[in-house]
């Protein structure tokens, strides 16, 4: 059985440009907001920028003040073990129950024992009862 959990990330739409990730970081920071994950796709003039907060609420109005197009969507959160294949396992069991992957990130330091897993799916409430273990 894993903690897993659906939460609500920020996803930023806008257009790229140098200096992007350090201007939002800045205004985060700056109100003692930490980024908890982020992921950013950039391979043109628009870039997409999706992240967890420690305060989503306070982060969000933040971006929206700062005059950044801000959504948010459901995503799965999991910690897992920091073990050879426990990823492998846990999208072997999501295809198992026909749940296909949209997107995922995923950090664990070479020292630590595990590591945080943020994706979108096919079907989230589903992926998170599965991972539970109900």
């Amino acid at each position: 059985m894993l903690d897993a959990q659906l939460r609500r990330e920020i996803v930023l739409t806008t257009e790229n440009r140098t200096g992007l990730l350090a201007d939002i970081s800045r205004l985060l920071g700056d109100m003692g907001i930490n980024l908890l994950s982020i992921a950013v796709d950039a391979p043109a003039d628009i870039a997409v920028v999706r992240l967890l907060a420690n305060s989503q609420s306070y982060a969000r109005d933040a971006l929206k003040e700062a005059g950044f197009d801000v959504e948010e969507r459901d995503v799965v959160v999991i910690e897992l073990p920091h073990h050879p294949g426990f990823l492998g396992r846990i999208s072997e069991a999501l295809a198992r129950k026909e749940i296909s992957l949209i997107d995922l990130h995923a950090t664990v330091s070479e020292e630590g024992s595990t590591g945080v897993v943020v994706f979108s799916c096919s079907d989230n409430g589903r992926a998170v009862q599965m991972l539970r273990g109900r």
